[in-house]
């Protein structure tokens, strides 16, 4: 089976990918990155651990126009909901009257706290909407149901990057303490104090017991993008504090199922690591320390029995998530890929309908147009006035992009917090 990725970022590229090896183990996986903010680099493609067969850089009507489409058998959309949106009509436009389609397939790279509504309706007219639980699958049938979207379009799956290798907490430690990990997020929380109190609180805890491994698993090192800006990146606001780091923690990097294998204890606010450690069965706390709000994504977890705060992990709190939560969460799940595997089988076997994106020119005509021209696009989905522009960039003009992008984030994450803190921000 041939599969093409369309990813934004690190993140959906490893979900994309994921998702592509483990619908069809051997199948030839295309990548294809975004090209924007937050296209990954080499260092991030790399730490995902999948070497797709080709990949390119490009913008969406680039994507749309690539000749490699026409023998796709599957095209993974992994992007944001309105880029998601956006290539539909591209894609609507480029299979417009063909004989033969790729099937499109969206979904989510983790958690749906918030935007349900606009994001289901941004990937509506995709063949499969990916629902990553049974949870998420009576959800999203009550959006799609009373707007006549079908149903059917949902697929039930799970998180491509649960590892099945499970936690043995009778496990002896000559190889390493007992371990603490603090998987970090870039934007949860936002703002500069609520992650300096993060980091004293992972600092405090190393202090506190220093017999335990403390590490702070970071996404993406200062300069590099990922999904969220990462305006106040911990690893620099550990350089601004003035007394020293204590020896049991680190800083560390890299795959994420890799770092939970030497980890006891999983600590976040609301990272999709903790469905990882949730799958695993070990112990896992989502802090509330800041508030169980939307915001922090942390209120999803409200049912799974392990909210908790720095202070009861500080006195040996380890929580273990419900068994009924985590089923409905999908994390439990035994055959992930059963029924998307049927689906596919099933699409294949028929001619497919046009794309019918839910949002038209007509029906929605400043929301899609505003959507569509952010990314390269006429109101039809052709190529806006940029795209030529686009088109004829060539290498220097690129680097200088990728020159300009670093000098943005370095400014975010280091000169950007320098002020603020001169400031009294």
């Amino acid at each position: 089976m041939r599969i093409h990725v369309l990813a934004d970022s690190d993140t959906r590229w490893k979900w994309g990918a994921g998702l592509a090896v483990g619908l069809a183990p051997g199948s030839e996986v295309h990548a294809h990155m975004l090209r924007g903010r937050s296209t990954p680099t080499a260092r991030q493609l790399a730490e995902v651990g999948i070497t797709p067969s080709s990949i390119t850089e490009a913008t969406l009507a680039e994507f749309a126009a690539a000749p490699v489409l026409e023998s796709a058998d599957v095209i993974i959309l992994g992007t944001v909901g309105g880029a998601t949106h956006a290539a539909l009509h591209a894609l609507a436009r480029r299979f417009a009257g063909a004989p033969y389609r790729p099937i499109l397939m969206t979904g989510y790279v983790g958690v749906v706290y918030e935007k349900m509504a606009d994001g289901l309706l941004l990937r509506a007219g995709a063949d499969i909407v990916l629902a990553n639980s049974p949870f998420d699958r009576r959800r999203f049938t009550e959006v799609y149901e009373p707007l006549g979207i079908p149903a059917s379009s949902i697929v039930q799956t799970a998180l491509p990057f649960l590892d099945e290798r499970p936690y043995d907490p009778a496990r002896t430690f000559a190889e390493h303490p007992y371990t603490v990990c603090f998987a970090v997020q870039p934007s949860v929380p936002a703002d500069r104090n609520g992650r300096m109190y993060m980091l004293r609180r992972a600092i405090s805890h190393a202090r506190l017991r220093p017999g335990r491994d403390v590490l702070v698993k970071l996404r993406s090192k200062p300069g590099e993008a990922t999904t969220h800006v990462e305006a106040f990146h911990y690893q620099v606001l550990a350089e601004q504090l003035d007394e020293p780091l204590p020896p049991n923690l680190h800083f560390v990097y890299g795959n994420m199922s890799q770092t939970l294998d030497r980890t006891d204890l999983l600590v976040t606010v609301s990272s999709t690591a903790a469905l990882e450690s949730m799958h695993r069965g070990m112990p896992t706390a989502i802090l509330s320390d800041l508030g169980v709000r939307e915001i922090h994504g942390n209120h999803y977890f409200t049912g799974s029995g392990c909210v908790t705060d720095w202070t009861a992990i500080d006195e040996g709190a380890a929580p273990i998530a419900h068994e009924s939560w985590t089923v409905d969460q999908g994390i439990r799940s035994t055959d992930p890929f059963g029924e998307l595997r049927n689906r596919i089988a099933e699409l294949r076997g028929r001619p497919l309908p046009p794309i019918t994106p839910y949002y038209t020119a007509a029906s929605a005509p400043e929301y899609v147009g505003t959507l569509l021209r952010r990314r390269g696009l006429d109101p039809d989905g052709s190529p806006g006035p940029g795209a030529a522009a686009a088109r004829s960039r060539g290498p220097m003009r690129r680097t200088s992009r990728r020159v300009l992008k670093v000098a943005y984030q370095f400014g975010v994450q280091r000169v950007a917090p320098k002020i603020q803190q001169w400031g009294g921000v």
